[in-house]
């Protein structure tokens, strides 16, 4: 009786360490995934004002429509995400937009959502950072309101240098190809400090 006494608190102790390593591990784990890393530092030398100049396409080879815009990039959420906000003029018409960029500590990758006042979806795109061509190539999808459904985009967004950087949008053509469908110029505004991209 005494030896099956021993056995349940030798095995009762045993459970309780276990638990509280797994406790002590979970929380490890959730301090990991809500600390800002390096990427978010990259976000963060994005912040302030910069200038857009816009070219799109609505169908390959068609003629450019060009305009411009400016973005208000601000880190939110305890320096988590950046927030985007752009506001300009398209099609004639005024136009504002805003965009969440993060990095999942976890998965290693940016996500990136959009959302404007032409259209009632969100756009939800994934994506790495390329050392070597300073670029992160975002994939995901969008609704299509002339196609009636969800299709796949991808975007490829470049830091050129200290102050200007690149996104080149791709879409799916009539034909179900890809074509280049847009293309942002950003220029820092002259009272923005610089990025800490190197």
């Amino acid at each position: 009786m005494k030896k099956a006494i021993v056995s349940a608190v030798i095995l009762l102790s045993g459970l309780y360490c276990t638990a509280q390593e797994t406790k002590v591990d979970g929380m490890k784990a959730w301090q990991n995934y809500m600390t800002p890393a390096e990427e978010h530092k990259m976000l963060a030398g994005f912040n302030g004002t910069w200038s857009e100049e816009v070219t799109s396409w609505m169908t390959p080879g068609a003629p450019p429509e060009k305009s411009k815009a400016h973005c208000e990039n601000t880190m939110i959420m305890n320096g988590l995400y950046q927030q985007s906000v752009t506001r300009g003029n398209m099609m004639g018409m005024p136009f504002q937009g805003i965009s969440t960029v993060g990095y999942d500590n976890i998965r290693k990758v940016f996500v990136s959502t959009w959302i404007d006042n032409m259209g009632s979806g969100i756009m939800y795109m994934e994506g790495k950072w390329d050392e070597a061509s300073k670029s992160i190539t975002f994939t995901g999808t969008c609704t299509d309101p002339m196609a009636g459904k969800s299709v796949a985009v991808r975007e490829v967004f470049t830091i050129v240098n200290e102050n200007t950087q690149l996104m080149e949008m791709y879409a799916q053509g009539p034909d179900g190809k890809e074509f280049k469908n847009m293309e942002i110029k950003f220029t820092r505004s002259a009272n923005t400090s610089e990025s800490t991209i190197k």
